[in-house]
């Protein structure tokens, strides 16, 4: 439940940058929600996901160097 003083943090992991910036941009028009980082590799998100401490990540399937499946079983771990 979000309350009015706290929206949901999200970080976007996708290789895309055009994607990358559509989705900040979808995710920030809403007030419930604001973006807490990007990453462009499932490597770089595990990188800085513990320091951002995101409430909802997203995240591509198919991507250099960690895809998305490999980045979720690291980040469940």
């Amino acid at each position: 439940m979000v309350t009015e003083d706290r929206a949901i943090r999200v970080m976007i992991v996708d290789d895309s940058a055009f994607v990358r910036r559509a989705l900040v941009r979808i995710f920030e028009a809403e007030a419930s929600t604001s973006v807490a980082g990007v990453a462009r590799n499932g490597k770089e998100a595990l990188d800085t996901v513990l320091c951002l401490r995101p409430d909802v990540v997203t995240l591509d399937i198919m991507m250099p160097v960690m895809d998305g499946i490999e980045t979720l079983q690291a980040l469940m771990e």
